[in-house]
């Protein structure tokens, strides 16, 4: 206990004795800002949950997603060993749910990794070069902005083709212009601060200076984003999947399962609910734990 109290009173000095230990220290600090905020927490630990269940979604599924039993189709909630019933080919919703969600992660983590860091490089070079370079990119960007993010990914998906990577593809490049205008704004107030010209007058390149003095002070609005973004992505991926444009079938994937069960809506409600409600608390989820990372790595947000 007493190596416990030890290290809490580390962490929480106000007298860093060196570099790491501050960085250690100001996580430490935001943790506590974001334990402190209940709606948050509840959105990470319905995300962790969903970690969880796909890591762990041979062991939990009671059956195998993809078994048909026509003479068991469309069974209702509560049924016999199908607790969410059955869809139109006798498959379990429960266990097409769990597997599902490693779909939505996949989407979620490739998305998460390209759109950003695009939007990042576009962005800070688009704000500290200036000129012709800067009119060049934002043009670009503002290309982007002007169509529905939807209809632009539908446009990327027809022309790359059907799939669950062109999906990823398509739903990138239509979600990166934002941060590059996030980046932007960082880079235009950093570039004229005093540290970056005193760094300047010490001989560091543009590509230096880019790389390890603005992109360290851009990543907290970008994480910020990203969170908030994600359930945006996950409808965009879910309206893909829903169109026939997303993961093809027999892959659970929750928007093409709320499409097979678009047809039963009226009789059979559970087959289009149940990826619904997926949809719903996983897009909720994001939203709580970004509006909560927000009050943490904004302080002019907290005000």
């Amino acid at each position: 206990m007493s190596d416990t109290q030890s290290l809490r009173a580390w962490l929480l000095t106000e007298s860093p004795t060196s570099r790491r230990h501050a960085k250690l220290s100001a996580l430490y600090h935001g943790w506590l800002s974001l334990r402190s905020n209940t709606m948050a927490m509840i959105g990470l630990l319905i995300l962790v949950a969903l970690v969880l269940i796909a890591v762990l979604a041979p062991w939990l599924s009671p059956h195998d997603p993809f078994e048909q039993n026509l003479g068991q189709r469309l069974l209702p909630l509560g049924s016999e060993g199908h607790v969410f019933g059955t869809d139109s080919l006798g498959r379990d919703i429960l266990s097409r749910l769990i597997y599902g969600s490693r779909i939505t992660l996949y989407i979620v983590a490739l998305v998460a990794l390209i759109a950003p860091v695009v939007g990042l490089l576009v962005g800070t070079v688009s704000g500290y070069v200036g000129g012709w370079v800067d009119t060049v990119l934002m043009r670009i960007t503002d290309i982007f902005l002007a169509f529905p993010r939807l209809v632009l990914a539908l446009a990327f998906v027809a022309a790359l083709g059907a799939g669950i990577e062109n999906a990823v593809i398509a739903i990138s490049l239509t979600a990166w212009p934002p941060y590059a205008r996030i980046a932007r704004a960082e880079t235009l107030t950093i570039r004229s601060s005093d540290y970056i010209a005193a760094i300047k007058l010490q001989g560091a390149s543009p590509l230096r200076i880019i790389t390890k003095h603005i992109w360290p002070l851009c990543i907290s609005s970008l994480i910020v984003r990203v969170t908030l973004d994600m359930a945006g992505i996950i409808l965009a991926a879910a309206g893909l999947g829903f169109l026939g444009l997303g993961a093809q079938p027999p892959s659970p994937e929750w928007g093409a399962m709320i499409s097979e069960g678009r047809r039963f809506i009226l009789d059979h409600w559970w087959v289009a609910t149940m990826p619904g409600l997926a949809i719903f608390t996983v897009s909720l989820a994001f939203n709580l734990l970004g509006d909560g990372l927000r009050d943490v790595l904004d302080p002019k947000a907290g005000d």
